[in-house]
């Protein structure tokens, strides 16, 4: 694996120099977008909207639209409002894990410890684990500022990127169901048949199913085959009383286990 960045974490007056490697990785294949006749990739052009020919790298710019017309951007500008190119992950604060809502988190890395920050790596690992606590800071990559959260994954302190405010969009638009009556009784059939699902939270046991039978499909058409896939099919409801679907959902749980 190759360190994505290296620096240091800030944790009061101490520095812990830390390499960060990329903790995810994707999951779905390379696809090529090729020309059905001769199978050639297909490629991408920058075309002018109103000339309709291609236009050079050295002649695109960037512009913000305002009003009926845009503001040209220059590097400069980009430099003059870009972070300062610090190689530090100053920890500002300390908070619960459960105060972050999971919409803001975006991706992860590993923070490996070089050899002189070893002990105070293993201090602040302690901490947090003892604590159950993490770690809420900031810190540059590449050109742009990012938030991020520091917490203890088995022996290794992990760094996940989060969202700032503003990149939530508001819910105000969202039509929810405030003023619909949910009886007693249908409430606790809803919380029975939570418990009834309830389990240890194990991430092993579920796999990228589509992914793995496109990749049986593909290695099937390179040998000139073609798999039979077993189709899920869709449950219809076979009734509309909330009450009556959420027994048949508890008896069909009680029965599958």
């Amino acid at each position: 694996m190759r360190s994505i960045w290296k620096g240091s974490i800030g944790f009061g007056l101490v520095n812990i120099p830390i390499k960060l490697y990329s903790a995810v990785q994707s999951s779905s294949l390379g696809l090529d977008m090729l020309d059905g006749r001769d199978q050639s990739r297909i490629r991408y052009q920058r075309i002018n909207e109103k000339t309709r020919k291609e236009v050079p790298y050295d002649q695109i710019v960037k512009g913000y639209p305002i009003n009926d017309g845009y503001v040209i951007l220059e590097d400069k500008d980009f430099e003059d409002a870009s972070p300062e190119k610090s190689k530090m992950i100053e920890i500002e604060n300390f908070v619960e894990m459960v105060e972050v809502n999971p919409m803001f988190y975006e991706t992860s890395y590993y923070a490996e410890p070089e050899t002189q920050g070893r002990k105070a790596y293993a201090l602040l690992h302690k901490a947090l684990q003892k604590s159950k606590k993490a770690g809420l800071g900031r810190f540059v990559l590449r050109t742009s500022e990012n938030l991020c959260i520091l917490h203890p994954v088995d022996k290794v302190i992990v760094v996940s990127k989060i969202r700032f405010a503003e990149e939530i969009r508001s819910a105000e638009e969202i039509l929810t169901p405030d003023n619909v009556e949910v009886s007693k009784k249908e409430l606790d059939m809803g919380l029975a048949l939570i418990n009834q699902y309830s389990s240890k939270f194990e991430i092993e046991k579920f796999k990228d199913e589509y992914h793995h039978e496109l990749l049986k499909i593909i290695e099937a058409k390179a040998k000139g085959k073609r798999p039979t896939i077993k189709k899920l099919k869709p449950k219809k409801a076979t009734d509309d009383n909330l009450y009556d679907m959420l027994m048949q959902s508890l008896d069909s749980s009680r029965k599958g286990a």
